[in-house]
């Protein structure tokens, strides 16, 4: 399992893990594949703290780091983060902070001591992003910048570009991986709609081969769904360079979640997933719970544009993930998370994770040479 994508990137395999937990950047790093820390949620400061421990922590392998920059947000245009999040915070109704306030206090969520309570715009914007790409540009083990919503801005492409790194982007339909390869992305990532997090309505197996074909030779990663070496064999068999995973990687032994949110992953099955906007304001896909439903019904207020709805709903983020075992927080919790969620049924730790599915690779490319006549 070995591709033009692993050479120029010098990693053994092409699975490329998306977490926002640095312990398991650096297991993902040191197995072989390559570990992409969701910048999203940190300060600068904390992304710096963040980047310095993967450096001392993942040898001499590389690494990446994934931003979220969408082209079309509320405020956009304004590059002072302060300025911005004072802006925004004015246009959030009462009533939608009553509402989810409403939720968590319903099932028992307890409140954040005050010196723990995080500033409500950590990310979605081009203005808290900027910082971001500045910290991660700074570590030389940095090899790569993805952005997941949206082509990235082209200061931010020229910047990695003269700093000697590539460019990645996520997609979710074909005009957009068009766009991706027409602004300089040097990678692009085809997202299906299995896929967790923020999700288009296309399959994988529809969407891939598409992207790969509008996009050529611009190498593709294959997301959405995957969970088996068996999966990712039919993707390099499409004529992609590799995978892009982010749920196999929710419960393993080095994820910072705690026990009662990982123990969510491992009761579900593929069919508890939905699209939501309810947390971000964009289509996002994760577990069912009451807190999704209840921003579906009829008395409910609409979801806003994003940062707008993340900003109302940080608080309830942060205090779901401390408070994961408390009271009824896994009915209101944010569990992000694809379809692939049917197949995690148990913790192992990132090596294993990454060794079974290169054996799966392996197999499966074994099953199909044996088909071949002879």
């Amino acid at each position: 399992m070995h591709t033009e994508l692993c050479e120029r990137l010098g990693i053994e395999f092409p699975i490329f893990a998306f977490t926002h937990c640095r312990d398991v950047v650096a297991a993902v790093s040191q197995a072989g594949g390559f570990g992409v820390l969701g910048a999203v949620g940190f300060t600068p400061e904390q992304l710096e703290i963040e980047c310095r421990w993967i450096d001392e922590h993942v040898g001499d392998k590389p690494y990446g780091v994934d931003l979220v920059i969408p082209q079309k947000y509320e405020g956009i245009g304004e590059m002072d983060p302060a300025k911005l999040e004072a802006q925004l915070r004015a246009m959030i109704p009462l009533q939608h902070r009553e509402f989810a306030a409403k939720l968590l206090a319903d099932h028992g969520v307890p409140e954040l001591p005050p010196e723990n309570r995080a500033r409500e715009l950590l990310g979605w914007t081009g203005a808290t992003a900027a910082p971001q790409v500045d910290v991660a540009l700074s570590h030389p083990k940095v090899r790569l910048i993805a952005n997941a919503l949206g082509t990235p801005p082209g200061e931010v492409i020229e910047q990695v570009h003269k700093s000697g790194r590539l460019v990645a982007a996520l997609c979710g339909r074909v005009h957009q991986a068009i766009r991706h390869k027409q602004s300089g992305v040097d990678i692009v990532i085809a997202q299906g709609t299995e896929g967790g997090g923020h999700t288009g309505e296309i399959g994988s197996l529809v969407l891939w081969p598409q992207v790969i074909e509008a996009v050529s030779p611009t190498p593709v990663l294959a997301a959405g769904g995957i969970g088996s070496g068996a999966q990712i064999a039919a993707a390099l068999a499409m004529g992609a360079q590799g995978v892009w995973t982010g749920s196999l990687w929710l419960a393993v032994e080095e994820a910072e979640a705690q026990p009662a949110q990982i123990e969510s992953y491992l009761r579900a099955t593929s069919e508890d997933t939905v699209r939501s906007r309810s947390w971000t304001g964009k289509p996002c896909r994760m577990l069912r719970n009451e807190w999704t439903e209840a921003w579906e019904r009829d008395d409910a207020p609409k979801p806003l544009g994003m940062p707008l709805q993340g900003m109302v709903t940080m608080d309830a983020i942060a205090r779901t993930s401390r408070y994961a075992g408390a009271a009824q927080t896994q009915a209101v919790a944010f569990n992000p998370v694809g379809q692939t969620v049917g197949l995690m049924r148990e913790v192992r730790s990132c090596r294993e994770v990454v060794y079974d599915l290169v054996e799966g690779y392996v197999e499966a490319s074994e099953r199909l040479a044996n088909l071949a006549p002879r």
